[in-house]
């Protein structure tokens, strides 16, 4: 198996800033990756951190992964401040901002990817970050320029603005997402893929954890900064503005090589054509549609445990409902774990492996969790342990995803992912709770860890069948 430089110069021909490759993506095979092959080396994180096109990416994730984390933040600080009225609830703004924030990942998740496909990774990279740095700064002086408005629709026109900018900005990251997944295999090397995303993953476990615990006091500072400096109440929104422009002016200076690109067309009917080819490719490529799937139930545990952590807390003597956070932030401390455990010893089993363990490892933590319910400590080091398997499903078959799919394919392919994954994740948010109601917590967590573990083994045993026969000889 021929190695790729760290700059990805092996792909396709130098296409310029205008050029287009004429590459068909209905008719392209799957990279040339066999599990037989693996590892074909075990540099752990060394060999990343040596990288420099990974590690200016990885800082351009640092500081737009922290960015969207205080963002929702900020919005809940705004409500506070200009439309919360004296007895009322801000839930009910807050949950308009949550709407406003989904609607584009359902939406446009999918054609965001055909897009990617067909543009240069680099600068989407770089103006889906400058874009909402710029929406995110400009929003203070948008609402007070409308904040003697009347209302429309009974909304404060200063509210729907606010509802428009975050809106605008969820569309941003639907570009932002699948570009970053897409190039992340054109910087780095093929040996290297699942160090990288294990960085990539404790990056952004870690940026939930730390936007959410640090975000007030970050925007309480900011704005005694710039309140010494003469600028009153902006100081927040200028700080959330300037790390995503931090993120694009970073990203500015990477270098991904040359890039095989989806063929332009003019024709608008032919964006449905390309995201039926990304669903054919699904339906031809058992082990990426597996990987998928098992991405996809990945994520709706983790936002079913995301409610149901609330319920937990309220049922262990040590707790309020209020402290449910301690319960997640141990999922993502042991998800944290989990992913350096993965990164630098991860090469040296097969994938399949990997997530079959992990599958069935939360499958035993999330039963275990029926009989630890009122105590703490207890709870807290399953769910650690829930997080660290986690990581040994999410990582490995993110890194197959990439390994397996052309380039020319992997924006419709990672844009059909994501989008898959944010309407699964509407599903558990919205039933959990009422599911929890009528058959009880313990039972719903053994329900949720018999069905992870079934689930684990019936997607390990297709994707071992869909392996072994295309590797049968004749």
């Amino acid at each position: 198996m021929p190695k790729r430089e760290d700059r990805g110069s092996g792909h396709g021909t130098d296409l310029g800033d205008g050029a287009d490759s004429t590459t068909q993506t209905a008719t392209l095979p799957a990279a040339p990756v066999s599990e037989t092959a693996e590892p074909e080396r075990e540099n752990g994180f060394r060999a990343i951190f040596q990288n420099r096109n990974f590690l200016i990416l990885w800082t351009g994730q640092l500081f737009s992964q922290l960015a969207d984390k205080v963002y929702l933040v900020l919005m809940i600080a705004i409500i506070a401040a200009r439309f919360e009225s004296p007895g009322q609830t801000i839930s009910g703004w807050v949950s308009a901002v949550m709407i406003a924030f989904t609607i584009p990942a359902v939406l446009f998740g999918a054609l965001a990817g055909v897009f990617v496909d067909r543009w240069r990774k680099r600068p989407v990279l770089v103006w889906s970050n400058l874009l909402r740095g710029g929406l995110v700064i400009a929003l203070p002086l948008g609402i007070w320029l409308t904040a003697s408005w009347g209302p429309v629709l009974g909304l404060p026109v200063a509210f729907l603005l606010l509802l428009v900018v975050t809106f605008l900005i969820s569309t941003l990251t639907q570009f932002f997402a699948p570009a970053e997944q897409s190039i992340i295999p054109l910087i780095v090397a093929e040996g290297d893929l699942l160090s990288a995303n294990s960085l990539y993953t404790t990056t952004m476990m870690a940026s939930v954890i730390v936007g959410f615990a640090v975000g007030e006091p970050l925007l309480a500072l900011a704005d005694r900064l710039m309140l010494a400096l003469g600028v009153a109440n902006n100081g927040p929104a200028i700080l959330v503005g300037l790390s995503y422009m931090v993120a694009g002016l970073c990203l500015m200076t990477m270098d991904p090589g040359k890039e095989n690109l989806s063929a332009a067309h003019e024709d608008i009917s032919q964006f449905w054509a390309d995201i039926k080819d990304g669903w054919r490719y699904l339906g031809e490529q058992v082990q990426v549609r597996v990987a998928i799937i098992q991405l996809v139930l990945l994520s709706s545990v983790f936002a079913a445990l995301a409610v149901l952590a609330v319920r937990l807390a309220e049922t262990i003597p040590a707790l309020k409902a209020s402290q449910f956070g301690f319960l997640l932030a141990a999922g993502g401390l042991g998800l944290g774990l989990g992913a350096v455990l993965v990164g630098n010893f991860g090469p040296r089993f097969p994938r399949r492996y990997l997530s079959l363990w992990g599958a069935l490892g939360m499958g035993v933590c999330l039963i275990a969790l029926a009989w630890t319910t009122q105590q703490l400590w207890a709870s807290m080091a399953i769910i650690a342990t829930l997080g660290l398997c986690g990581a040994f499903v999410g990582i490995p078959m993110q890194t197959l995803i990439q390994e397996k799919t052309p380039e020319a394919m992997r924006g419709k392919v990672f844009g059909l992912q994501n989008n898959m994954v944010n309407i699964a994740l509407s599903l558990p948010l919205a039933l959990a709770s009422v599911v929890e109601a009528h058959l009880g917590l313990a039972n719903v967590f053994v329900g949720m860890g018999t069905l992870v573990g079934l689930g684990g083994v019936v997607t390990w045993y297709i994707a071992d069948t869909a392996m072994r026969k295309t590797q049968a000889p004749g």
